[in-house]
């Protein structure tokens, strides 16, 4: 797997997943199993039990998928106060073509962050490629799939510091 780009709170977010999956997931379902063991003595035909083990398959897959992309983040820190869109800051822009007024709030995330109802785009997608870089005020024309659009950033703020 290729070396992945991931936020400090990104990464905090991933390990807490894995370690929830790896606990508590992982004892639910151990629990389910023997509930279901218990039931019937055939369990080829023991729903519960076959239903279990499915949720305990896809348990795995998901854990050994975390711990896989936690192998190969690399952790970036952006640098703030530059002016510049990077990693992990949040970035206002507005679509000029739509002549859309509010704007966008956005962060820009690694692969491995990505939310788009939270604001997070990739800083791989066609837009985060677009404005990484770029300084308030500067507009870049990105194609989407909803077609070519132009975009100003209005603002670039750092993102919060650890405590």
């Amino acid at each position: 797997m290729e070396d992945t780009v991931v936020t400090r709170e990104g990464l905090a977010r991933l390990r807490d997943e894995l370690e929830r999956l790896t606990t508590v997931e992982r004892r639910g379902i151990a629990e389910r199993l023997r509930q279901a063991a218990a039931n019937e003595a055939n369990r080829a035909e023991n729903g519960d039990y076959v239903d279990a083990r499915e949720q305990q398959a896809l348990l795995e897959h998901r854990i050994a998928l975390l711990e896989e992309r936690l192998r190969s983040a690399r952790l970036v820190e952006p640098q703030p106060g530059n002016g510049r869109v990077d990693v992990g800051e949040r970035v206002h822009v507005r679509d000029l073509t739509t002549g859309d007024r509010l704007g966008l709030e956005l962060e820009l995330v690694g692969r491995l962050e990505v939310d788009p109802d939270a604001g997070r785009i990739s800083v791989h997608s066609p837009l985060g490629k677009a404005i990484v870089g770029l300084r308030r005020g500067q507009v870049v024309d990105v194609d989407t799939p909803l077609g070519r659009r132009r975009f100003k950033v209005l603002e670039v703020e750092p993102p919060p510091q650890a405590a």
